[in-house]
């Protein structure tokens, strides 16, 4: 699989929580290549389904989230301009001054208004309430084009680095998903320990609902969730951060099945697999706190890697570190591990 073309090709599209279908449509799209039955339902999940062949196989969740953080349209003022709410938790210290675009009836271009320095009493990062979007429109024009609750993104585009390295909007979560999708394209025709349920799921961003209602719906045994987490900066901590190109982040949290995440870790190195351990004391802020304990409840564990900027128009991801992280997935699931 074409990693950098899957990544472009999901990142293009918007996807903010809550609206996710245009995002989950190309996602089902690139499922269908090696999944049955694969569908969109109406809460924005996509599933697909792989039977292992082998008896009373366990099944084994992948999911990776699907939706974006954006803001979403709260009203449209007397001078035309746009009040804004987030979805999500977007890093609106990146916001002022940028460039957007709203999803109304059709697209509009808009940008972020901000105080020039000259006039500003300080320099605090504003408040999501203090966000206000000019799009050069009357008020009674702006009506007929954008409604509240229409979703807002900021304007990028996907940026090829040195080497490896690749920088868009929306890599938190889609290049999970180009993780798990090159997982099953390096599993296809292979022996499978496991059946497979594969889940890209919505509404991560704003409680991780979607994977609630999919783990419900699906009730596997065990699961791995693949999410991003920090990457190092100048600027970072290494005690919370990992190096892009360190490879997998192989989880262990309280709320995650520590045999689970010790097998993993022995997979990795005995396959050559670059890994680090990602330790989160009481919970992970990923759709594994709510597949653990939805339904019957399953075993979890969290494959992360790195990426810079998170929450921003520049995340920042090292491919090879998704490619580590889909060895692993395809190692786990094609049965060498003791699940």
């Amino acid at each position: 699989m074409d990693i950098k073309a899957a990544l472009r090709a999901l990142t293009d599209e918007v996807g903010v929580s809550g609206d996710e279908f245009s995002a989950s449509r190309k996602a089902a799209e690139l499922l269908s290549r090696y999944a049955e039955n694969v569908s969109v339902d109406p809460f924005g999940n996509v599933t697909g389904f792989i039977k292992s062949g082998a008896k009373n196989a366990k099944t084994l969740l992948l999911d990776a989230h699907i939706d974006r953080v954006g803001l979403i349209v709260t009203h449209i003022g007397g001078d035309g301009f746009l009040s804004v709410g987030a979805c999500g938790s977007p890093d609106i210290r990146t916001y002022l001054a940028q460039s957007v675009t709203v999803h109304g009836k059709r697209a509009v271009k808009g940008v972020v208004s901000t105080l020039p320095p000259h006039v500003s009493k300080d320099n605090k990062a504003p408040e999501i309430g203090d966000i206000s979007i000019d799009i050069g429109m009357t008020k009674e024009r702006a009506e007929e084009i954008i409604s509240p609750g229409d979703r807002v993104t900021v304007n990028s585009r996907f940026r090829e680095l040195c080497g490896s390295v690749v920088s868009e909007s929306a890599v938190d979560d889609r290049s999970g998903v180009c993780a798990i999708l090159e997982a099953l394209d390096m599993l296809k025709g292979k022996p499978l320990k496991y059946d497979l349920a594969v889940c890209f799921s919505a509404q991560e961003e704003t409680g991780e609902r979607g994977a609630k209602q999919a783990a419900f719906r699906i009730q596997p045994d065990e699961a791995l969730i693949v999410d991003v987490s920090f990457g190092s900066t100048p600027d970072s901590s290494p005690k919370e951060t990992a190096k892009l190109g360190s490879g997998v982040m192989i989880g262990f949290s309280a709320c995650l099945d520590k045999a689970m995440s010790n097998a993993l870790t022995e997979l990795a190195g005995r396959h050559n697999i670059p890994y680090t351990r990602e330790i989160m004391p009481s919970s992970t802020g990923t759709n594994a706190d709510a597949v653990a304990v939805t339904g019957k409840g399953a075993k979890c564990c969290t494959l992360s890697f790195p990426i810079r900027y998170m929450h921003t128009a520049a995340e920042t991801v090292d491919i090879n570190d998704i490619i580590a992280t889909a060895r692993l997935i395809a190692e786990y699931a094609g049965g060498e591990a003791d699940g």
